[in-house]
């Protein structure tokens, strides 16, 4: 998976290795970060490798897929989680920003994806990608973020009637996960309140309830493609 090392990525990965998974953790700059959680996936009897992927880049694509197929022997699942969060205001968004949120959240999942593919059909294997509420629902100060999880969505349907009949591909979009290293700050305290006020099942969500979303993908009905579910606590129907 990439995007393993932290946050979301991090509790995924934990639950793929407790429901039996050998798991590549891919990361672009956690390397410590990824190295604790596999430590921790082996201390608890799984089997884990870091492995270092920029999504930005063919060839470090190319070679993390190489390295995950030799040390595991074989790939069955692709989880498509990294990706980059940006506020800023649309009037004065620049081309530059606008590119470093594509690169990573759109043009990244196809990338990976692509590279995996060959030993995805021999595995008959799945792929979930790691989508958003606000690829749903538009955020003023943050649409060049909403534009490319958008894009995620639509790329997840396309590849679905793609890859099929061999491989499945699904979407996870979570809407507002509360993450713990966020308690301690205010300001995020005060968003965090501000949403669990706004959705109908009156909390926010948590990363295991993504991560079970992700199972559900990872070990359900093969027959389910081309879905994208949103873990929102109902928050997109307000």
């Amino acid at each position: 998976m990439t995007g393993g090392a932290r946050r979301i990525g991090r509790v995924i990965a934990l639950s793929l290795a407790g429901a039996g998974a050998n798991v590549a953790i891919g990361y672009r700059t956690g390397g410590e970060a990824a190295a604790r959680t596999v430590l921790e996936i082996e201390a608890a009897g799984g089997h884990a490798l870091a492995i270092q992927c920029d999504v930005r880049s063919e060839a470090s694509i190319r070679a993390a897929v190489a390295e995950t197929v030799e040390g595991f022997g074989r790939l069955d699942l692709l989880v498509n989680n990294a990706a980059v969060f940006e506020s800023a205001p649309l009037d004065t968004l620049t081309t530059e920003q606008w590119d470093a949120v594509f690169e990573t959240n759109a043009r990244g999942p196809f990338l990976v994806a692509r590279e995996a593919l060959p030993f995805l059909r021999a595995a008959e294997g799945r792929i979930v990608n790691i989508g958003s509420l606000g690829g749903m629902r538009a955020w003023a100060g943050h649409a060049h973020y909403c534009a490319s999880k958008a894009a995620l969505h639509m790329l997840t349907q396309s590849m679905a009637r793609a890859f099929a009949p061999l491989v499945s591909v699904n979407c996870v979009a979570p809407g507002w996960i509360e993450m713990d290293e966020e308690k301690a700050d205010a300001a995020s305290v005060a968003t965090a309140e501000h949403f669990a006020a706004k959705t109908p099942m009156k909390r926010n969500g948590t990363a295991l309830e993504v991560a079970e979303a992700v199972l559900f993908f990872a070990v359900g009905p093969k027959f389910v493609t081309g879905q994208i579910l949103a873990v929102d606590g109902g928050l997109g129907l307000v």
